[in-house]
């Protein structure tokens, strides 16, 4: 449904199905569904890109010993020593299932195709048309940021980076991948209960990151990128009271989700735009 109405305004179409916690033969078949579904679109007249997958490494099980993607990265890095050959196999591992994947998804649909990948699972790119990463910038790599950028953009085929992204407290940007790192969560649910502390929002700094990215992507070269994200559930707007209870400050959505009420300036919504909204609507709007 969501593609349809994208299509009907005219998008490019990213047909992304996100198999979370299953294992190869449950990923194929969820494939094989979304395929077809895609390969419709397609037939209707849609600019239609299918996402085989993301990070599938660390999100499902199979390619990696532990119970949960926390379990996998760990395992995966805490033994120096044999990191790369763990990496290695890893390797050997994904792109295995990858040309399988890719094989059976071309039966399925015509268009153009990708894998939503993590730099470490390095991903033989041959079976793809578009070359996929989540870039995240840190204060411990912006020095060199843009250069590695040009340099990933300089390969033969299209560059695409499909998961960029901060928070609206201030230094968020700087923490990179860690930015969730500031939540408390319940030990059972897992669910976000507040912050551990108190941190500024900064809504002008998570604008500010976002449009510094979007001017590097654009001027090095990027294809397609894609800002994470829209909202994110579970992280709501509280203005008021204690400010270790406002969890949306360490939301990475370009919306304030709002508790039991709708905005101001979309009344129809549940949700009010951030100043990272606007920067991002008046980037793709030129």
């Amino acid at each position: 449904m969501a593609a349809g109405a994208a299509a009907e305004l005219g998008l490019e179409v990213w047909f992304s199905p996100y198999p979370l916690e299953l294992d190869p033969e449950q990923i194929f078949t969820l494939f094989r569904d979304c395929a077809e579904r895609a390969e419709r679109l397609r037939q209707q007249g849609a600019a239609v890109v299918f996402v085989a997958g993301v990070e599938v490494s660390v999100m499902n099980r199979g390619f990696l010993p532990g119970e949960s993607p926390e379990e996998r990265v760990v395992q995966l890095m805490s033994q120096p020593e044999r990191r790369a050959e763990a990496m290695r196999e890893l390797g050997v591992c994904i792109n295995g299932f990858l040309r399988d994947a890719a094989a059976m998804v071309r039966q399925r649909f015509q268009g153009k195709l990708t894998y939503a990948s993590i730099q470490f699972e390095q991903v033989d790119w041959t079976p793809f048309d578009i070359v996929t990463f989540e870039l995240i910038r840190s204060a411990e790599v912006a020095d060199r940021f843009r250069d590695a950028v040009r340099t990933l953009a300089q390969g033969l085929k299209p560059l695409a980076i499909t998961g960029f992204g901060t928070a609206a407290y201030r230094g968020a940007g700087d923490r990179g991948g860690r930015v969730l790192e500031v939540v408390e969560h319940d030990p059972e649910t897992k669910a976000p209960v507040r912050l551990n502390g108190i941190y500024e929002r900064d809504e002008a700094g998570q604008a500010a990151y976002l449009s510094e990215l979007l001017e590097i992507f654009e001027t090095e070269g990027v294809d397609s990128a894609f800002v994470f994200l829209f909202a994110l559930p579970g992280y709501p707007h509280r203005p008021d009271g204690d400010p270790r209870d406002d969890l949306d400050r360490a939301g990475l959505g370009i919306v304030k989700l709002l508790e039991g009420r709708r905005g101001q300036t979309y009344p129809d919504m549940e949700w009010e735009p951030k100043a990272a909204f606007a920067a991002v609507s008046q980037r793709y709007r030129r």
